[in-house]
């Protein structure tokens, strides 16, 4: 089955986030996951946009999840969840091009997909108060 380049460029951009958070590199991780397989242009880009967008806006999106996961420091998150969170919100509240379920859907198969057992609850739990706060009502898998 091909995936297709939006599921694939969020992949791309969690395993690129993961990467920085558990090591220092000096080469672009992006830049070394795609010399690593074959990944076509449109995936690479949209990857290269999540990653820039969730950088550049760190700050503002680990305190949403803060906001919306009081319970749980983003520090003390896996770095798996936190970063799909990260990625999800980015989508969700500053790129604004993904549909909102989409979006939300595409982060719990992550998080079922490289999360602990659970990680799609938790995903679930924290995107659906940000949809409840946006005023629109999403059916969400989990």
């Amino acid at each position: 089955m091909v995936m297709d380049a939006r599921r694939t460029g969020r992949i791309l951009a969690l395993q690129c986030l993961f990467a920085l958070d558990v090591c220092e590199q000096l080469q672009d991780p992006l830049e070394w996951l795609a010399d690593e397989g074959e990944y076509c242009a449109d995936s690479l880009v949209f990857a290269r946009e999540i990653l820039e967008g969730v950088r550049g806006e760190l700050i503002s999106l680990d305190h949403k999840i803060h906001y919306y996961a009081p319970a749980w420091p983003t520090d003390q998150l896996s770095s798996v969840d936190r970063n799909i969170l990260r990625i999800a919100l980015y989508e969700v509240l500053i790129q604004k091009k993904a549909p909102l379920k989409s979006a939300v859907n595409e982060a719990v198969e992550l998080a079922k997909t490289f999360g602990s057992d659970t990680s799609a609850r938790f995903t679930n739990g924290v995107l659906g108060s940000v949809v409840s706060d946006i005023g629109q009502q999403v059916t969400i898998t989990v």
